[in-house]
């Protein structure tokens, strides 16, 4: 039986801090509380970055953040105190709603799908600070572009023209019940990591299936270290991407029949998609930062999207910031592929061949070939991996 999510919050190394979930004991008159304040609506991305706060996967952050903080990260890449971040997270709400509120008072959160509104609050927090914003600023700083045609650049330019920054209480964790199993916190993949004796640990970020490419740079990693996270996103991501139900299926298969199991961990990662490229690759090692690992793989245009960022972007951006001070090293792979003359995968570090003996396909072909009914060739996807796909994607 799969222990509750609420019960499973306690470690040591991780500040209380950081762990923004409500302890049972207060929650039934936080509750109360939180029905009687005023009520922000908040979309799919602030209910990801509410989980993420909950359980300390956002550490240092205890809420969205105020001016000092936001102008920093959008400006500097740090917080105001001097630590690497690379990401606002922060709550944008209506000008009517952001009227009646005042540093020193209380807001409960309430998620909206479809234009309505949840019965319950999600969370409460404590007002430090109301202020307006520049989205065409941070669409230039942080996405490197100010065109809406951008996923993120777009949401962006759809929040409201305030927002507010505060610590954040949780009352409880969103968590789909088919992932309920994967959906462990920092405390627990630490703790699991000291159970199974890892030193030195690699994390894996995906928003999509595992294919040849990724398993050949996750096991070239996994050949120096002790351990594998394999740490799949599975927050709001673009309406073409494979969905993440399916993708944990192609997980679960991959992972029983070409991975050594005391050697691979697989858990999912709340968080929504950016898609903003470098800036995110940085955004996304600070978060497997606080799950424990010690190392990250930053692949080909790490959480790119379109042509918005160079094909090795994401692996110059981490020279802007002091190892030290990121606490996780990069460990950074070319683009990877089945060669046919080589007869094996490699890399353009290793192959001295033409991409015409490549097999490499983009993720339009993949879901083209899917949707006709095709098959993926062996040497991009293993075949348990392409079977679930095409019948999902059928």
């Amino acid at each position: 039986m799969v222990p509750s999510v609420e019960a499973r919050i306690s470690d040591a190394s991780l500040s209380a801090a950081h762990v923004r979930l409500a302890p049972p004991a207060e929650r039934v008159a936080l509750l109360a509380e939180a029905r009687t304040l005023p009520a922000i609506p908040i979309d799919a991305r602030v209910t990801a970055d509410l989980e993420l706060l909950a359980i300390g996967a956002v550490a240092p952050l205890d809420g969205f953040m105020t001016r000092d903080d936001y102008l920093s990260v959008v400006n500097t890449m740090h917080l105001a105190d001097g630590a690497v971040w690379t990401i606002p997270v922060t709550l944008a709400v209506p000008a009517e709603t952001a009227a009646t509120l005042r540093p020193g008072t209380r807001a409960a959160l309430y998620p909206e799908v479809d234009g309505r509104r949840a019965t319950e609050p999600l969370a409460v927090i404590d007002v430090e600070e109301v202020f307006g914003y520049d989205k065409q600023t941070e669409a230039q700083e942080v996405y490197r572009t100010t065109e809406e045609q951008h996923p993120g650049v777009a949401a962006l330019y759809r929040q409201a023209d305030t927002l507010v920054g505060g610590p954040v209480t949780v009352l409880r964790r969103q968590i789909d019940p088919v992932f309920a199993p994967y959906a462990l916190t920092p405390a627990e993949t630490r703790a699991a990591f000291a159970e199974r004796g890892w030193k030195t640990i690699v994390g894996f970020q995906t928003r999509n299936p595992i294919h040849r490419a990724h398993e050949y740079i996750q096991k070239v990693a996994l050949e120096g270290v002790d351990g594998l996270l394999v740490h799949p996103l599975v927050g709001q991501t673009k309406s073409d991407d494979i969905p993440a139900k399916v993708r944990l299926r192609c997980y679960e298969v991959l992972l029983r029949h070409y991975y050594p199991q005391e050697r691979v961990l697989l858990a999912v990662m709340p968080a929504a998609m950016r898609y903003a490229g470098p800036r995110e690759a940085v955004f996304h090692a600070l978060i497997r930062r606080s799950y424990g690992c010690t190392h990250f793989i930053v692949g080909r245009d790490a959480a790119g999207v379109g042509n918005y960022y160079g094909t090795y972007d994401a692996h110059r951006i981490f020279s802007n910031v002091a190892p030290a001070a990121v606490g996780i090293t990069p460990l950074f792979f070319e683009n990877s592929f089945y060669c046919t003359r080589c007869q094996g995968m490699a890399s353009t570090k290793t192959c001295p061949h033409p991409e015409s003996d490549h097999v490499s396909l983009s993720g339009t072909k993949v879901r083209e070939l899917l949707r006709a009914g095709g098959d993926l060739p062996a040497e991009f996807s293993r075949p348990e991996v392409a079977a679930i796909l095409k019948e999902a994607m059928q």
